[in-house]
C-alpha cells in the first residue's frame, strides 16, 4: 500500500519537517544543474562509499559524508517517495516529542542507516545515497506513538487500484516486513543490489528502540487521551 495521509492531525506546524523536506528538494534541484556523469562523481566524492568508510572509518571526512548522503537522491521518484514518508508521519512525530529530539532522530538513524549498510556490505563502491535510513528512523518512531492510528493509502491492482484503510502498526510492519525480506534476498548481490533495504531496517530500529526508551522516561498519555482531557477543560471553562 502506498500511504496519502494518516488521520491524526497535529497540534501545531511542524516547521521542521518543512524544512527538512525543502533542504532536500534543494539539493536535488542543485544536482540537476549537472549531468548525470557529472553527479555521478559528485556522490562517489561526497557522499558514502562503503569502502572507503572501511578504509578510514573515524574521520572528519567520513561523517561529512555521512552527513551529506542523507541529502542526495538518485531521481524523482527516489526524492519523491522519501518525501512523501517524511510529511505524512514526520509531523506527527516532531509534533509529539519537539523539535530537540526529532532532529537528533533523524540524523542518528541516518548515521546508524549507513553504517548498518556498510557493514553488510563492506568492499561495495557503489555510493549510498538518500534520506531513505533516517525517514525510516521516524516511521519506527510513529510505530511506537501512535501504532492505531489510522493510515488511508492506495492499493495497486494491475491497472485498477483501491483505497484502503489500516492501523499504522499493519501499514509500517508490511513496510518492514518488506524491507528485511528484500534485504535478505539482496544478499546474494556483491552490492545489495541497487536499493540499501539494511540502510532502511538499521534506520527503523533505530527510530523504534530511542523512541520506546523516551517513552519510558518521559510518560504522555496517547493522543487520543490528551485530545479529551483537552475537550474536558474547554468544556467546563
Amino acid at each position: 500500500m502506498l500511504p496519502i495521509r494518516d488521520l491524526n492531525p497535529t497540534r501545531r506546524t511542524p516547521y521542521l519537517t518543512y524544512i527538512l523536506i525543502a533542504l532536500n528538494i534543494l539539493v536535488f534541484v542543485w544536482q540537476q544543474i549537472y549531468s548525470l556523469p557529472d553527479q555521478q562523481n559528485i556522490f562517489l566524492n561526497l557522499s558514502v562509499v562503503p569502502a572507503n568508510v572501511i578504509a578510514d572509518p573515524f574521520s572528519v571526512e567520513t561523517l561529512l559524508d555521512i552527513l551529506r548522503s542523507m541529502f542526495f537522491h538518485g531521481g524523482w521518484f527516489h526524492l519523491f517517495t522519501n518525501l512523501l514518508y517524511l510529511w505524512l508521519f514526520g509531523d506527527n512525530v516532531e509534533d509529539r516529542c519537539g523539535g530537540v529530539y526529532y532532529l537528533f532522530l533523524y540524523f542518528a538513524s541516518g548515521f546508524v542507516a549507513v553504517l548498518a549498510q556498510v557493514m553488510i556490505y563492506p568492499t561495495s563502491l557503489i555510493p549510498l545515497i538518500g534520506a531513505s535510513g533516517a525517514i525510516a528512523g521516524v516511521l519506527g518512531a510513529y510505530l511506537i506513538l501512535f501504532p492505531g492510528v489510522r493510515v488511508q493509502g492506495i492499493i495497486p491492482l494491475g491497472i485498477f487500484s483501491r483505497l484502503a484503510e489500516w492501523p499504522a502498526w499493519v501499514v509500517l510492519g508490511i513496510w518492514f516486513a518488506l524491507q528485511s525480506f528484500f534485504g535478505i534476498l539482496s544478499l546474494g548481490s556483491p552490492s545489495g543490489g541497487g536499493v540499501a533495504f539494511f540502510a532502511h531496517v538499521g534506520g527503523f530500529l533505530v527510530g523504534v528502540v530511542l523512541t520506546w526508551l523516551l517513552t519510558l522516561v518521559v510518560h504522555q498519555p496517547p493522543p487520543e487521551d490528551r485530545r479529551e482531557m483537552l475537550y474536558r477543560r474547554s468544556t467546563r471553562g
